[in-house]
Formats: C-alpha cells, structure tokens, sequence
C-alpha cells in the first residue's frame, strides 16, 4: 500500500541521530515524527527571517510624504465598486 505523504530519506551523524532520538523518547513519539516537527520548525524560522528581511527593505524605502493612509485606501475602495 502506497504512503499518503512523500519519504524522505535523511543520512545523520551518530551525535545528531542520537540527539533526535533523545527529543523523539523523551514525547513518546517515533524518531521520524520527532524529524518532521523539527523540519517544520526550521521552514517556519526560515520563513521568519525571510519576512524580517521583506520588512526591513521596505521599512528603508518607505516616505511618509507618498505613503498612503488605510482610512484612504478602503475609501478608494468603496468607489470602484
């Protein structure tokens, strides 16, 4: 029977292997679902970091004097319907 989600196969150092299965004991849960959870952690830090970034580039651009308010932008909005 074929699997629901896509395998990965992932080669580990012994130190990291046994770390991971350490964490995985220590919650009852398998080795492989302890690896899922911490890929998961470090998509979202580095989806994190990449937003930080989109921020910090639009935070160096940005000029009040063009900029425009929300209350204008929903104004605007309303018109166009």
């Amino acid at each position: 029977m074929p699997a629901r989600n896509p395998r990965v196969n992932v080669v580990l150092e012994r130190p990291v292997y046994d770390v991971v299965k350490r964490l995985a004991r220590r919650e009852s849960i398998s080795v492989s679902l302890k690896v899922r959870d911490l890929v998961r952690q470090a998509l979202e830090a580095e989806e994190d970091e990449a937003l930080i970034s989109l921020a910090q580039r639009r935070e160096r651009t940005f000029d009040r004097r063009t900029a425009v308010s929300h209350k204008q932008v929903w104004a605007a909005g309303r018109t166009r319907r």
